[in-house]
């Protein structure tokens, strides 16, 4: 056999250049899937040898449970020689069957809390490498130019303390400064800055707009966007109470999809098919989405809020109703202890407005607190419940019997909480009213039952105080619709009436103040500093009464004897005002001021607003065509100590002069304008008629028709005119 030569021209110059068909093909690899479905696990137990196997087996149960099955073997956890033992570092690696495995790792097992020591964080592997990646040599960032942004609150330091509202009317937003009885200062407006409706954020900082594909905040001097939420087709949404987060709902289910190319898309997959969305307002972000939860077969009408909202915005909760009341922790968006309050029949609940964190010395709850009531099922009795969050203990409960339903009213303050309970009798012919008033300003929590002999259709707190208003009916015609031809239901009759806490008795209760009888009210709303309250007539076809009371109007002073006897006799209802249309009522933020509005959602001619003072006084009135809404700009909490208001209160007279002093100014300034605008006028009348004279007389003096003067020497013609004039005519009958 001859020798092998070799020939540098038949081999290979480089590696690339060598065919590994055949052996690729003969030993295949496993084709790469990528390190997608990797996580790492920390802040795992540290275990010894002993009680490796056992660790392992409670991470793949509560792993495999929470995100999905794990790859055979999947779960590697390292070791490491310590003190002649071989022990557990503390962190494990773990391989999902895909992608959405790991994802739901991350979500539902980030901050889960294995024991009192031990907190889980779970990060995609590709993370860690990205993260740890880091060049050895340090860079310098490069600097951005600092740019100055406007103050959200800067309306709080206009000079004359003035509030702002918004008004949507036609196609036009504008914001308006109110100026009492003159025509209002416009501030901005903008055309088609919304396609339904506004709506103010809770402190006034931000305007909402709503769009198609979403919703817009605005604000500060410059009314510029100050941050976009992408929700297509969304119809309500509800601020947290220190407007930190924001929930939206729409009617169309999330499509991932159909989110326009180019436009912001914050969903995943995981958001498909859900309708409210969860989002912190200060950095835009999407924290959570959840679908709506519908019980029975039958869709039922939306109840707005969906989620409500505790005094701090720590929690937040929503209603399965006959179900669970599922409480949520913020911003981590997950369940407090991980799962709903099951309460079988549960109807409906509300948060205290009370701050545990607060100081006030009148509440005694160490937590948050809300109350739910559920409805009589079988022989078990309706019951209301109050209850701590987050522990879930219950604080106290209230058995009802023949109930019909339940409206929960928190106080203000969260001091007091008054159920009114629809009752009706044994035969459940007729029906009545019980208002069952919880006290929490008293460690024990008594509760009172005050019986409402007549249907009550309002029931209103004052703010900050602890009496409250109602108004009833014994009309046969309370919940007809609509009259036998189709035409307006009959305006009920009704009663006003006033309730205080009597200490002065050994028993302490809810007593009358003062009845007001013989009234159509439907509809009650107190000033946001209290004792002034507005009782309306509203979406009426006939009537349109507004009366304005006064709780704490002093007597004159021959009748201060009389006063002390009588407990009511400081209230007054001081003015009986109508507004033709009136569909709406808003009292300003400092409770000097009302608006009433006539809008084109609700009524059909004589569109505009009206605003009054607190006594009832029309202050200016404008007709608006196609006007549909009107809002109060909210103002925040003020930032004066108790001791500083007690001092303004101290010195108020002082404060009253200067007040006093600008608003004559004000008042001279306009008295000024106004005679100023009229001599204007009279002085253009005075110059076009000298003009126009001289007009005429150069046209008379053309066709030879001068007019003669007494400077016309020679020339004077004297003309006599004799005039009969009849003074007194007498007609006598002679036979």
């Amino acid at each position: 056999m001859p020798a092998a030569t070799f020939d540098p021209k038949n081999f290979p110059e480089t590696e690339e250049d060598i065919d590994f068909t055949d052996i690729e093909q003969a030993y295949p690899l496993p084709k790469d899937e990528g390190f997608d479905s990797l996580v790492v696990v920390d802040n795992v137990p540290v275990v010894d040898q002993s009680k490796e196997e056992k660790l392992v087996t409670v991470l793949k149960k509560l792993i495999t449970k929470a995100a999905g099955p794990i790859k055979e073997n999947g779960l590697f956890m390292p070791t490491e020689n310590k003190d002649g033992k071989r022990v557990s570092k503390g962190y494990c690696f773990v391989d999902f069957e895909n992608a959405e495995s790991a994802h739901a790792a991350i979500k539902n097992l980030d901050g889960h809390r294995m024991d009192k020591s031990h907190v889980l964080a779970v990060n995609r592997l590709t993370d860690i490498e990205k993260y740890t990646a880091m060049n050895d040599q340090y860079v310098e960032p490069e600097q951005e130019e600092f740019v100055q942004k406007e103050h959200l609150r800067s309306w709080l330091t206009d000079s004359q303390a003035r509030d702002q509202w918004v008004m949507y009317r036609a196609d036009d937003v504008s914001i308006f400064w109110n100026r009492k009885t003159e025509t209002p200062e416009h501030e901005y407006s903008r055309t088609n800055w919304t396609e339904t409706y506004v709506q103010w954020s809770p402190l006034g900082t931000y305007l909402t707009t709503f769009h198609r594909q979403g919703i817009a905040l605005w604000g500060g001097p410059s009314w510029n966007k100050i941050v976009r939420f992408v929700h297509p087709g969304v119809k309500l949404i509800d601020f947290s109470p220190n407007e930190r987060y924001l929930v939206t709902w729409s009617n169309e289910p999330i499509n991932v999809s159909r989110i326009p190319e180019g436009s912001v898309n914050p969903f995943t997959e995981e958001d498909e098919g859900n309708q409210i969305v969860i989002w912190d307002t200060l950095t835009g972000a999407l924290l959570r989405s959840f679908p709506v939860v519908q019980t029975g077969d039958a869709p039922k009408a939306i109840s707005w809020p969906m989620f409500k909202w505790a005094p701090t915005e720590k929690y937040f909760a929503r209603l399965v109703a006959g179900q669970q009341i599922s409480i949520y922790e913020a911003p981590s968006m997950g369940l407090v202890g991980k799962k709903s309050v099951k309460i079988d029949g549960v109807a409906d609940f509300e948060w205290s407005p009370a701050n545990p964190n607060s100081g006030d010395d009148k509440i005694f709850q160490k937590e948050e607190v809300l109350a739910y009531w559920t409805p009589e099922v079988g022989n078990q009795p309706a019951r209301v419940t109050i209850m701590g969050v987050p522990s879930k203990e219950i604080i106290r409960t209230k058995n009802l019997f023949n109930v019909n339903d339940c409206k929960l009213q928190w106080q203000s303050q969260g001091h007091y909480l008054a159920v009114k309970v629809d009752r009706h009798t044994k035969t459940k012919k007729s029906t009545f009213t019980n208002l069952e008033i919880f006290r929490l300003c008293q460690k024990e929590i008594p509760v009172e039952t005050l019986e409402i002999k007549e249907a009550v259709i309002a029931f209103a707190w004052e703010p900050k105080g602890d009496r409250f208003a109602i108004i009833t009916t014994s009309d046969p015609n309370l919940g007809v619709s609509a009259g036998p031809n189709g035409q307006a239901p009959a305006i009920l009759k009704t009663s006003v009436g006033f309730y205080y806490l009597d200490n002065s008795k050994a028993v302490v209760a809810y007593r009358p103040l003062k009845i007001f009888d013989k009234k159509t009210s439907n509809h009650l709303f107190w000033s946001p500093k209290g004792r002034h309250l507005v009782a309306a007539t509203l979406r009426s076809t006939t009537v349109f009464d507004l009366e304005f009371y006064d709780l704490d109007l002093e007597p004159a002073a021959d009748k201060k004897d009389i006063a002390k006897e009588d407990v009511g006799a400081n209230v007054h209802l001081i003015s009986t005002q109508e507004h033709y249309g009136v569909t709406d009522v808003e009292w300003d933020p400092t409770g000097r001021f009302v608006i009433t509005g006539s809008s084109m959602w609700r009524h059909t001619a004589d569109h505009g607003y009206c605003l009054w003072d607190f006594k009832g006084l029309l202050l200016f009135r404008q007709t608006i065509d196609k006007f549909k809404q009107l809002l109060w700009r909210p103002r925040p909490e003020s930032l004066l100590s108790k001791e500083q208001k007690k001092k303004v209160r101290k010195n108020l007279r002082q404060y009253s002069k200067v007040f006093e002093e600008e608003d004559l100014a004000v008042g001279d300034a306009a008295t000024a304008k106004l005679v100023a605008t009229r001599r204007k006028l009279v002085e253009q009348w005075y110059t076009w008629r000298k003009q126009t004279e001289k007009r005429v007389a150069e046209e008379r003096a053309e066709v030879g028709k001068e007019i003669k003067t007494a400077s016309d020497e020679g020339k004077l013609e004297v003309v006599e005119e004799w005039i009969e004039e009849v003074v007194e005519e007498t007609e006598e009958i002679v036979e």
